[in-house]
């Protein structure tokens, strides 16, 4: 016997599994080291975690199981149904269990996410881990342990029945952000982040299909019909580029409209830690960019990972830090001193003077002053604070927005734990649900975690449907609401 604690089981009422047929228990997996994955969705250090644990089960296969323990933060995880669309989303294959009263967190005394749990093939916990681990050496690891148990007879091994659960959407698959992209012409085009088929689509104003940018795959690729993305979130364009937050390539690209011709401008393919001073793009390493905005040269970007907002002067390629310490919290101030928490949507208002973002581990929408360099709030108090409230800004409740669209006095914000579109009065300073709108399709659905939004003008919203595959049209003026691509 390796360990002292005894494996609290699985065989918990109110469970729901993912990727195997039916529940599984430590006796199902007795003979095998067993690596429990403690994360939520909305976490996205949880996410930095799953390439590692890739690799962990493609290098032992049959004498490794690894199994999520899905343990939701938001009230909006506790949803079997979303947590299927995030299993889908993000590709995991391995055995997921869903835990929304968080039971198995409780029985692990487990204190953060993600957290990982050993626990050795005849049912002991004999290690954990909180945080995000290094990969080499977690990989080296489990090899050590692994050859320890093999050799004492303990370990035997044998590959688990998988179910993988998939979502292949349509046209598009799980859609980020959408942004006006201008031509030198006047013609109105729209820019969107596929960001399941790890491509950038150009449209019409009527939604009509350009062009695409990426093979397709999974990968960092420069160059022109064979470039590659992996899982872009955010984009911004000008006349001449589009500039693409790569997200799971953890990198800046850029994309020349004329030539189709992709190149990389910042990040190194691997996940970054804070940035802390000006460093040239070609050297340093982002933590998953989830949005960018573009003006006067100077491309900002939503380093979602390391809580931080960033820039990228395109005429010398310098990266530099712009607000965020690095710390996860919601602290307003001097950029240098503020607190964020995983910015993951940027719109430019004001006159391009300001840079409002949504916060959304904060459940917050926040603003940058571009020319004071300081942080404000306008909703959001905490990092558990959260909800969905009408009113004043000091008592509105937002649940995880993905997207904001500052337009003619307001911001609007795709609130997408909430799936719904929300609208803050800056003159106001009020917070309201967008209505007054019908929906006019032939069959109507409701907005299921829009990530994205953008405002043409104070009349018209694009919205990213994100978990149904779409984009969303809002005639104001009009009153009504139509699918308008999918």
């Amino acid at each position: 016997m390796f360990g002292i604690t005894r494996a609290p089981d699985f065989d918990r009422p109110g469970l729901t599994w993912f990727n195997v047929e039916k529940p599984l228990t430590l006796d199902d997996l007795k003979g095998r080291l067993v690596v429990l994955d403690f994360w939520t969705f909305c976490c996205i250090n949880c996410f930095h975690v799953l390439p590692t644990l890739k690799t962990l089960e493609e290098a032992f296969p049959a004498e490794l199981a690894v199994i999520g323990v899905h343990s939701p933060k938001f009230d909006h995880e506790q949803d079997a149904a979303s947590v299927a669309h995030a299993i889908a989303r993000y590709g995991i294959t391995h055995p997921v269990v869903h835990d929304p009263h968080m039971h198995l967190w409780e029985d692990y005394a487990v204190r953060a996410w993600p957290t990982l749990v050993f626990i050795s093939p005849d049912g002991y916990v004999i290690g954990e881990l909180a945080g995000e681990p290094h990969p080499d050496l977690l990989l080296q690891g489990i090899g050590d342990m692994a050859k320890q148990f093999f050799a004492r007879g303990e370990l035997k091994p044998g590959p688990l029945k998988l179910t993988p659960l998939t979502d292949m959407g349509g046209a598009l698959r799980f859609p980020g952000k959408i942004k006006p992209c201008p031509s030198v012409d006047g013609t109105k085009m729209w820019a969107l982040a596929d960001t399941g088929h790890n491509q950038i689509v150009v449209l019409e104003d009527d939604g009509t299909e350009m062009v695409r940018y990426g093979a397709g795959d999974a990968a960092l690729r420069d160059g022109g019909i064979e470039a590659s993305f992996n899982a872009p979130e955010g984009l911004a364009c000008d006349e001449d580029f589009i500039y693409v937050a790569d997200t799971r390539n953890h990198a800046i690209r850029r994309i020349d409209r004329a030539s189709g011709q992709v190149e990389t401008l910042a990040g190194l393919g691997c996940r970054g830690t804070i940035l802390r001073q000006p460093e040239p793009g070609s050297g340093v390493a982002l933590s998953s960019p989830w949005d960018v905005e573009v003006q006067d040269g100077v491309l900002y970007f939503a380093n979602a990972g390391s809580h931080q907002i960033g820039a990228v002067e395109l005429a010398t390629g310098m990266v530099r830090p712009v607000a965020g310490t690095g710390g996860e919290n919601i602290q307003d101030g001097d950029g240098d001193n503020a607190l964020l928490a995983q910015p993951s949507g940027l719109s430019l208002g004001n006159g391009g003077r300001t840079l409002y973002f949504a916060d959304s581990e904060t459940s917050a929408v926040r603003r940058l002053c571009l020319t004071s360099g300081k942080v404000d709030t306008l909703v959001g108090s905490g990092l558990f604070e959260f909800g969905h409230a009408n009113g004043p800004v000091a008592d509105a409740l937002l649940q995880h927005p993905l997207g904001v669209a500052a337009v003619d006095g307001r911001v609007y914000v795709a609130d997408s734990y909430n799936s719904s579109v929300r609208f803050i009065d800056l003159a106001a300073e009020t917070v309201a649900d967008l209505g007054g709108v019908e929906c006019v399709d032939r069959i109507c659905r409701p907005n299921a975690e829009p990530a994205g939004i953008a405002a043409d003008g104070p009349r018209r919203l694009l919205v990213s449907d994100t978990n149904n595959h779409r984009i969303m049209e809002y005639l104001l003026d009009e009153g009504i609401s139509r699918t308008w691509f999918e």
